[in-house]
């Protein structure tokens, strides 16, 4: 969530990435060797595929869901192990997870994200693994998500968050 200040000229976000050690050069391969890796497991679980989302949005299969739904429990699962077990990041910095504050908005974005989705059969994940695919079409997709992202980022503070 982004907070104005009053005497500031640009918004403040509530939630800024806290590491304090930055990361240049070859240290920041690894996030894209990770990235690459990640897009491999995409496309061979078939997460990338039109028709698989399509299936997802017409009740045809199970396999999205079962995906979907496996990360949702991992994500619980890790959260829960990093809270409680006081897990710190690569760096050894603490990391901190503020609870999150339920709005009205996200019912609406979620809808608005779905419909995207549903549409284009591309969500954020394998927008980059479905071009790295061949499927070069999804360049439209992609630079429609970073157009929806600016103009949310440009309204937020007029809409419903």
């Amino acid at each position: 969530m982004l907070v104005a200040d009053k005497n500031m000229k640009e918004a403040v976000c509530d939630a800024p990435n806290s590491q304090e050690s930055g990361e240049r050069g070859l240290a920041l391969l690894k996030y894209l060797v990770i990235g690459v890796l990640f897009g491999i497991v995409f496309v061979k679980a078939e997460i990338i595929s039109w028709f698989r989302i399509q299936e997802m949005f017409r009740f045809d299969s199970f396999h999205m869901y079962g995906v979907i739904g496996s990360a949702i429990v991992t994500g619980i699962i890790s959260i829960q192990l990093i809270k409680r077990l006081k897990i710190k990041s690569i760096a050894g910095e603490e990391i901190n997870i503020p609870n999150k504050e339920f709005r009205k908005g996200q019912i609406i974005g979620g809808f608005i994200f779905g419909l995207g989705w549903a549409i284009t059969g591309a969500c954020p994940g394998p927008l980059f693994a479905q071009i790295g695919s061949g499927f070069t079409v999804i360049i439209i997709t992609m630079l429609s998500a970073i157009a929806g992202t600016w103009v949310y980022g440009k309204f937020s503070d007029k809409l419903p968050n």
